[in-house]
């Protein structure tokens, strides 16, 4: 019997760091994008309840367009699309909401 036996596994993770780059960058980029838009949705209903400060509507605005800047910058760096930041849950449906 051979010593170097393929385990099934193990010819899946190989892959070339280029790959490996990008799919990782996609799963933080879908991480951050989930935050992202939980936050808009956060501070617009804070907006709506009146309970910020025009200053702190205009630092809020500002600051999460600046995120969403970044975001499209990153995006387009390394080809992607925000369906692509998708994860499909199978039967729950997919991970962003309004994609």
């Amino acid at each position: 019997m051979s010593e170097h036996r393929h385990h099934p596994l193990a010819q899946r993770l190989e892959t070339d760091p280029d790959s490996v780059e990008r799919d990782l960058l996609k799963l933080v980029l879908t991480i951050v994008e989930l935050v992202r838009q939980l936050m808009e949705k956060q501070a617009l209903r804070r907006v709506d309840e009146g309970d910020l400060s025009e200053e702190q509507v205009e630092s809020l605005g500002l600051g999460l367009m600046r995120l969403e800047e970044a975001m499209e910058d990153l995006k387009a760096r390394y080809d992607l699309t925000t369906d692509d930041l998708n994860l499909d849950l199978g039967p729950l449906g997919t991970l962003l909401p309004g994609s």
